[in-house]
């Protein structure tokens, strides 16, 4: 259990500036701190289930064993973690397979600071953030399916989902409530057969629902 309220996060980085940049970034923000920064995924696996982070920050190049594959072993040692990219690359396959590998949001290194903190709040609290050309790379590679099961509202709601945007955002900007999105997005996951957000967005993807 955690001893405080704060957002523990841990980053893993090979560069060392940057890493340095972002723990003084985080670590000075009040409600974060930093439990943890690592140079690589093999040093990272050795400490990070103790320093037991809220929120991974995860570089895709990495020496060893990249970010994207570190991904489904991370998700493993700490099922619980909110796993973000923050990577200079922009590449639509890489950020698919990291998606799809377990990752919770997708922000590019050019992204302002004060927006890499409010990731990692928004990402806390169910949602998962993209950098903007991101968001609009990942709905422009999805078209329409007309046979898709989902009425227009779940469609829409999935579209959102496959954004990065939480389903209390979600709520407000469709002026519905909340219990409402919950209960699309339980039909999506039944309609699709899926159980995760990742899968219901792979799932869309390959069959051109969205």
């Amino acid at each position: 259990m955690k001893r405080d309220l704060d957002i523990h996060v841990a980053i893993i980085e090979d560069d060392e500036t940057i890493r340095e940049g972002y723990a003084f970034l985080i670590g000075n923000t009040n409600g974060y701190k930093i439990c943890g920064t690592y140079a690589s995924f093999e040093e990272a696996s050795r400490k990070i289930v103790h320093d037991n982070p809220d929120v991974i920050l995860l570089d895709v190049e990495l020496p060893g064993i990249s970010g994207v594959e570190a991904l489904p072993k991370l998700k493993k040692l700490i099922p619980d973690a909110h796993i973000l990219i923050l990577t200079v690359y922009e590449q639509e396959m890489l950020i698919f397979r990291a998606l799809g590998n377990g990752a919770a949001g997708y922000l590019t290194k050019n992204t302002p600071p004060e927006k890499i903190v409010a990731a990692i709040h928004e990402v806390m609290e169910g949602g998962g953030p993209m950098s903007a050309h991101i968001a609009r790379m990942v709905i422009s590679s999805f078209k329409r399916n007309e046979a898709t099961p989902l009425t227009r509202r779940e469609t829409e709601i999935l579209e959102q989902i496959a954004t990065g945007k939480s389903r209390k955002r979600i709520a407000e900007e469709l002026f519905i409530d909340l219990e409402t999105v919950k209960s699309h997005i339980k039909n999506i996951y039944h309609k699709l057969d899926v159980h995760s957000k990742a899968d219901a967005i792979k799932t869309a993807r390959d069959n051109k629902f969205i």
